[in-house]
């Protein structure tokens, strides 16, 4: 009787697997997984206490699916701060996306997290198959990847910016210094923070994007007054 059920809703399983296709990992590997999901589903499933076998079955496919991207397929392993939220946003996704794909506005308002926070945990996923530095440009001029790739950072220059910022830092509030800390060495998220404060994850943007629009300009300033007069 299971065996014929699971036959019935395979078609189920490889839909789930086919909403994330194109994200580093092959088709058929997805599907494999899916269709672990909703064997696992049909042996667990209990009719006396849910309506039917796919309100049951589909969250249980999608989340063997995201532990499968989660758990076996990075290449450079994000923080699990990262691989917990970017879980949560395939499950946002898949709850909002029943006949559409959700917008990424949607998907970050319904999950109470910022713009920052979403994108972050987006670029995160890509690293579970980082381009090859080998890989040729589309230009036909005979570059790779790796041409494109910046010299080493100047550190006699990034060691003036920090001389720089630091009389700068000085000057911002105890609880700007605080956010920042919080931000940037604890790296905690903007909800986080917010909440130590009992402010909103909004507010936490605000606060961010007016202390960072204060230090470029103090830097924008400390720079030009440190440039020799031309004569």
């Amino acid at each position: 009787m299971q065996r014929e059920i699971i036959r019935l809703n395979i078609r189920v399983a490889r839909a789930v697997a086919a909403r994330y296709r194109n994200r580093g990992i092959a088709l058929e590997d997805l599907e494999q997984v899916a269709c672990e999901g909703l064997i696992k589903a049909v042996h667990r499933f209990d009719p006396s206490l849910h309506h039917d076998l796919l309100s049951y079955a589909v969250p249980t496919i999608r989340g063997e699916v995201l532990r499968y991207f989660r758990d076996l397929s990075w290449v450079v392993r994000p923080p699990r701060r990262l691989q917990e939220l970017e879980h949560r946003i395939g499950l946002a996704a898949g709850e909002l996306g029943a006949e559409r794909v959700p917008s990424s506005q949607e998907i970050y308002e319904h999950l109470g997290i910022g713009r920052d926070e979403h994108a972050e945990a987006v670029q995160a996923v890509r690293g579970c198959r980082p381009l090859s530095l080998d890989q040729p440009l589309a230009d036909g001029g005979g570059r790779t990847l790796g041409d494109l790739v910046p010299d080493p950072v100047d550190h006699l220059a990034s060691a003036e910016d920090r001389a720089l910022l630091a009389p700068l830092l000085q000057q911002l509030s105890e609880r700007d210094r605080r956010v920042l800390h919080l931000r940037f060495v604890e790296y905690r998220t903007q909800r986080e923070i917010g909440e130590e404060f009992g402010v909103t994850q909004m507010q936490v943007s605000r606060w961010l994007t007016r202390i960072f629009a204060h230090l470029r300009e103090g830097l924008t300033t400390s720079r030009s007054s440190t440039v020799p007069a031309a004569r």
